[in-house]
């Protein structure tokens, strides 16, 4: 064991700042939050473009509809987003290397709409997450399954922002400063 562990009350104390570091980076995370569906006009206009940082959340709410009689007689809107490369990102045309994260299949979801949520982080445990680089910029696009009604082209470009360390180093050093 290593001299700095061995004193009394060392390992609570480093096990006590790994759970502050913890809560401070968690606090520090944003939610963003993107409604994908054809009456999003920044979406369909193609500027919608967001900043994140490593560790925010992308939220994407599929199209939701409370019941058949609200739609009349067109269908529902169903879809499938892909992340893009950029030269895919100026048309939504399916393209190899684009990697389907989701599909919005269920427009009458019992209890709302159906989020998928994509963590921004540099390093993934699991084998279907993405992992995301700073400064390198994201596209999603989606395309209508083969059920669905033709749908506009929709797009979102994410721009990933600086090193969390840096962003985590300020948010302390300012929550100190106002002490």
């Amino acid at each position: 064991m290593s001299p700095l562990m061995s004193t009394p009350g060392a390992l609570a104390t480093w096990k006590a700042t790994i759970l502050l570091l913890n809560i401070i980076s968690a606090a520090v995370a944003k939610r963003h939050v993107v409604y994908w569906n054809s009456t999003n006009t920044r979406l369909t206009a193609g500027d919608l473009s967001i900043q994140v940082n490593l560790n925010d959340y992308l939220d994407v709410y599929c199209p939701h509809f409370t019941n058949k009689e609200t739609l009349g007689p067109r269908q529902p809107e169903t879809l499938a987003l892909y992340l893009v490369g950029e030269a895919s990102f100026q048309g939504c045309v399916e393209t190899r290397g684009a990697i389907k994260r989701w599909e919005c299949n269920t427009p009458y979801a019992p209890f709302g709409p159906v989020r998928f949520s994509e963590k921004i982080q540099r390093f993934t445990p699991f084998s279907l997450g993405f992992e995301f680089l700073p400064g390198h910029h994201y596209y999603y696009s989606s395309l209508p399954t083969d059920e669905g009604l033709l749908l506009p082209c929709m797009k979102l470009r994410v721009t990933v922002c600086c090193e969390p360390t840096v962003l985590l180093r300020e948010t302390i050093i300012d929550q100190l400063s106002s002490l």
